[in-house]
């Protein structure tokens, strides 16, 4: 039942109609046995000595009946096939959007633990398995153990010794396969991290490749990806290697039920206590059930393996989402009331406390790994503190709904990631019922509309995946754009001009001056210049806050602020 539950990612309810209609098909199927039985049993009685001539017309009549089967197995068979293909295939669908939207609520802590390779694979292999599963093992399976069930049962009312005799290894060929789940499930999960292992290789491979180019590390020199394949090969000629003797043993068993019966009837034929009708009957009978529940139980263990992988995705979805369930206020000040967040065992921030003011701009500086990223992730709930409070307006933000409080945000990231899209559509992101205008005026806001109308198609030009086909400084001012067209009163920088050249800084910069006008605003600041006249400048030094305050008021303190002043006006007159 935990197999099943799995394999339909906790939504058992889906296998109703599909399990109906093979069950359906499956009694359909019990016909020609019962129809096969009379004929041998009219044919004998010819032919018994007894005189009685030929039945002609019963065998017509049993001729006629099954033509009208084939219509009728046609008939169910097509239900069975459409109910369990597309319930597969719904369920299959429908859970990956519902995966998506599962891992979008889900906090960045948890996902930065996660491989990218491994919830790839839970999204494309992993459901694809678990739609095999059903739309093809799972009828199997099921076809396999109504059979027999019901062949027993009838068998067992004709003769018990020759229905027990076929029978009598079943149990021990089922037990056999249950009790190699322990292994298969050691086997499997070597298997899957394998695969995700491999995957990941390929990824960075793929996103890597200028770097080994650069270092001459392609082909054979690029071990990491040959010793990963080399691990999956050897993980799954382990896992067939292992578990085909169970399989094999199972099978052989199985086959022994029709050769014990063919030995049993044999014994009673020569004793005078089976007649040959019967004996003839249980061989018809027998060369049937057994070809079918064969084919289950060897599929059996690749089901088991698809359970395990619906497994894996059942316990993604039960990964519990960011809470929250107030409305968020539409703008106020973020308080950092003794903030203390780290990632894994690295702890970032230490007892941090203060106040980042309504429309105001404030700047986070400070060396890297100070915590100016951290506090800024905080500021959108990107995590959750793991001591003290986050206050947005006085109000928790563990108490707001996640979605409404990122409603009142926009963030412009360093690094900036644009969909394999059209640059409209890019823009339009931030406000999907956006109209043209409004997209084209955030665009001139964001001094980016003149580079978009030299581009081929203009607002309609596809850009490569990343934004691969566009400069830094163009992909930023799209960024912008995109946080214009959003209109949210608190805006999040991050070191939005640290990688540009003079040019573009200038350009973007002025994005950014119309961005930020009236808002409440957050900026990381490398570049101490592009902060002088911030309204609060906090200074961060190995997760805490070591002094505040303005550009003047910080120089004139002499301490970690003026440092890095000092050193920035140095570097202004090197050169190579």
């Amino acid at each position: 039942m935990n197999a099943i539950k799995n394999i339909t990612i906790g939504h058992t309810e889906r296998l109703r109609k599909p399990v109906g209609y093979t069950m359906l098909a499956n009694l359909v199927n019990i016909v020609p046995f019962c129809l096969s039985i009379e004929a041998i049993n009219v044919i004998f009685r010819a032919f018994d000595g007894s005189g009685m001539p030929l039945d002609t017309e019963r065998l017509w009549t049993i001729f006629a009946i099954l033509v009208a089967y084939i219509f009728v197995m046609v008939f169910a068979e097509r239900a069975s096939y459409r109910a369990n293909f597309r319930g597969a295939y719904e369920m299959s669908a429908a859970g990956r959007v519902s995966l998506a939207e599962h891992l979008r609520k889900l906090s960045l802590g948890f996902l930065s633990r996660r491989d990218p390779g491994d919830l790839s694979s839970m999204l494309i292999t992993d459901f694809t398995m678990a739609e095999t599963g059903i739309s093809h093992h799972l009828p199997q399976l099921m076809g396999a153990l109504v059979m027999p069930v019901l062949a027993f049962l009838g068998l067992l009312w004709i003769d018990w010794r020759m229905a027990v005799a076929m029978f009598i290894a079943l149990p021990l060929a089922v037990g056999i396969l249950f009790g190699s789940t322990y292994i298969q499930y050691k086997l499997s999960g070597k298997q899957i991290a394998a695969k995700i292992n491999a995957g990941n290789r390929l990824e960075e491979y793929l996103q890597g490749i200028r770097v080994m180019k650069a270092y001459n590390l392609l082909g054979d020199k690029f071990v990491r990806l040959k010793n990963a394949f080399a691990e999956l090969r050897r993980a799954c000629i382990r896992q067939e290697a292992l578990l085909g003797p169970f399989i094999l043993l199972s099978v052989t068993l199985i086959r022994a039920g029709l050769t014990l019966m063919i030995l049993c009837g044999t014994y009673l034929l020569i004793g005078g206590d089976l007649s040959l009708l019967t004996f003839v009957m249980f061989l018809v009978v027998g060369s049937r059930v057994f070809d079918p529940l064969t084919s289950a139980l060897t599929n059996f263990a690749e089901f088991r393996y698809f359970s395990i992988a619906g497994g894996r995705i059942l316990n993604l979805m039960n990964e519990p989402e960011m809470q929250g369930s107030g409305e968020a206020p539409q703008s106020g000040d973020i308080t950092f009331y003794h903030v203390s967040f780290g990632y894994q065992k690295k702890q970032v921030l230490h007892d941090v406390s203060v106040t980042l003011r309504k429309n105001t701009l404030t700047a986070l500086v400070g060396p890297s790994g100070s915590g100016k990223s951290t506090m800024l992730k905080l500021c959108a709930r990107f995590y959750d503190p793991q001591q003290g409070q986050v206050l947005f307006n006085g109000i928790d933000m563990k108490d707001l709904e996640p979605e409404s409080l990122m409603s009142h945000i926009s963030m412009v990231f360093q690094d900036v990631y644009l969909f394999q899209d059209t640059i409209r559509n890019n823009i339009r992101f931030s406000k999907t019922d956006a109209t043209d205008e409004e997209i084209e005026a955030a665009a001139r806001k964001a001094c980016c509309h003149d580079f978009i109308m030299r581009l081929p198609k203009g607002y309609d030009t596809q850009v490569g995946e990343g934004g691969c086909t566009l400069s830094g400084g163009e992909k930023q001012r799209i960024s912008i754009a995109r946080a214009i067209l959003k209109d949210a009163p608190v805006v999040l920088l991050d070191e939005a001009t640290a990688s540009l050249d003079p040019e573009n800084e200038v350009e973007v910069q002025r994005a950014i001056n119309t961005l930020i006008a009236g808002r409440t605003v957050i900026v990381i600041a490398h570049r101490l210049k592009t902060i002088k006249n911030a309204d609060n400048i906090v200074v961060l030094e190995e997760g805490r806050i070591v002094e505040q305050g303005k550009h003047q008021e910080l120089l004139d303190n002499n301490g970690l602020y003026a440092r890095l002043w000092g050193i920035q006006e140095k570097t202004l007159g090197w050169k190579l």
